[in-house]
C-alpha cells in the first residue's frame, strides 16, 4: 500500500486538470463546428428545419484525448521526478516531496514505471488517430502519430539526460507548445480536419495560463534551482522580471480569450468564462508582494485550477 501511494504521488494528480484543459476546450470547438455542419437539414415532408446535435461527452474521440493527455502528462511527472532526482536537484527543493530523491522509488524503478506509462500512452494514442482519421487520412494520422512521438520524447527530455531542454531555459516553449498549441488545435483537427487562424486564440490563451504554472514552479524554485545549475528563464531573468513575465502570460492569456469571443458574439453569457479570471488576477497580486518564493507552492494549484475552470466554462459557452 505504501508503494502504491508512492507511485500516486510521483503521478502528481495536482497537475492533471490543467493538463486536459486544452483538450476540453480543442474537442467542444471541435464538436461545436461539426454540430454546426450538421445542424440544419431541411425535412421536405413537413417543410420545417431538423436539428442534429452530437454530444462531445459521447465521442471517443474526447475520451481518448483525455486519457493520452493524462498519459503524457504522468510519463513527463515520472521523468521529471527521475531526472531531477538523479542529478540531485530535488535534494533540498520546495512543495512536495519526490520519490526518486527521497529514495521511496528506486531509479530503477521509475525508469521501468516511465516506459510502461510510455507503452501504454502510445497504445492509446494509436487508438485514438485510428478513430479520428480511419484508413481514408493515412497521411494525417501518420503526421499525428509522429506528433505523438515527440510528444513522448518531450515529456522524458524535460529533465532526462545531458541536454535537458528544462535545464536551459525552454520549458516554456514546449509547454506553450503541447499543452497550447497541439492541445487545442490537434484536439480540434481530430473532429473537423481543419484548421480556422482564429483558433490561434483560445490556443494561447490555455498555453500561456499553462506556462504561468510552470513560472511560479520555476519562481518558487529559484534559489534551489541557480544553485544546481537549473538554468530556468526565472534564473536567467531574476525574480523582478520573472514577475513582469509572469503578469504578460496571465494578461495576454486573457485578452487571448476575450478576442476569440468577440470575433464569434453571439451571446453575453459567452463571457460567463471571465469569472475565472478572478483567481488568476488575485495571483498577480500575490506574486507582485511576494518577497519569499517558497510561499508561491499554494499558488500552483490556484493558477492551474482556474485555468481548467476557464476551459470548461469557456469551451460549453463560447
Amino acid at each position: 500500500m505504501q508503494k502504491v501511494k508512492a507511485w500516486i504521488s510521483a503521478a502528481r494528480l495536482r497537475t492533471l486538470p490543467l493538463s486536459i484543459s486544452g483538450i476540453i476546450v480543442g474537442t467542444s470547438l471541435g464538436n461545436f463546428q461539426v454540430s454546426n455542419a450538421l445542424q440544419e437539414v431541411y425535412d421536405a415532408d413537413h417543410g420545417t428545419i431538423c436539428f442534429a446535435f452530437s454530444s462531445v461527452w459521447r465521442s471517443p474521440i474526447f475520451w481518448l484525448a483525455i486519457l493520452v493527455t493524462i498519459g503524457f502528462q504522468v510519463l513527463s511527472n515520472f521523468a521529471n521526478d527521475y531526472g531531477d532526482g538523479v542529478k540531485g536537484t530535488d535534494a533540498n527543493r520546495e512543495g512536495e516531496k519526490r520519490m526518486v530523491a527521497s529514495g521511496v522509488i528506486t531509479p530503477s524503478q521509475m525508469k521501468v514505471g516511465m516506459i510502461i506509462t510510455g507503452l501504454i500512452t502510445l497504445f492509446l494514442a494509436s487508438l485514438l488517430i485510428f478513430i479520428a482519421f480511419g484508413n481514408e487520412h493515412f497521411i494525417l494520422a501518420f503526421i499525428f502519430f509522429n506528433l505523438a512521438i515527440a510528444a513522448i520524447i518531450a515529456a522524458v527530455k524535460y529533465t532526462v539526460g545531458t541536454n535537458a531542454y528544462g535545464y536551459s531555459g525552454f520549458g516554456d516553449v514546449f509547454v506553450y507548445l503541447f499543452f497550447g498549441l497541439l492541445s487545442v488545435l490537434g484536439s480540434y483537427f481530430m473532429f473537423v480536419k481543419s484548421l480556422e487562424l482564429e483558433l490561434l486564440l483560445p490556443a494561447t490563451a490555455i498555453g500561456l495560463f499553462s506556462v504561468a504554472v510552470l513560472n511560479l514552479n520555476n519562481m518558487r524554485d529559484i534559489y534551489n534551482d541557480a544553485k544546481v545549475g537549473k538554468n530556468t528563464l526565472v534564473v536567467k531573468f531574476g525574480m523582478k522580471k520573472a514577475k513582469r513575465y509572469h503578469y504578460a502570460l496571465i494578461v495576454i492569456g486573457m485578452v487571448s480569450a476575450i478576442a476569440y469571443t468577440l470575433l464569434n458574439y453571439h451571446s453575453p453569457y459567452q463571457f460567463i468564462y471571465t469569472v475565472a479570471f478572478i483567481p488568476l488576477l488575485l495571483n498577480c497580486i500575490k506574486v507582485s508582494k511576494n518577497s519569499e518564493p517558497r510561499l508561491l507552492d499554494s499558488e500552483l494549484k490556484k493558477v492551474a485550477l482556474s485555468t481548467f475552470a476557464f476551459a470548461i466554462l469557456f469551451a460549453f459557452l463560447n
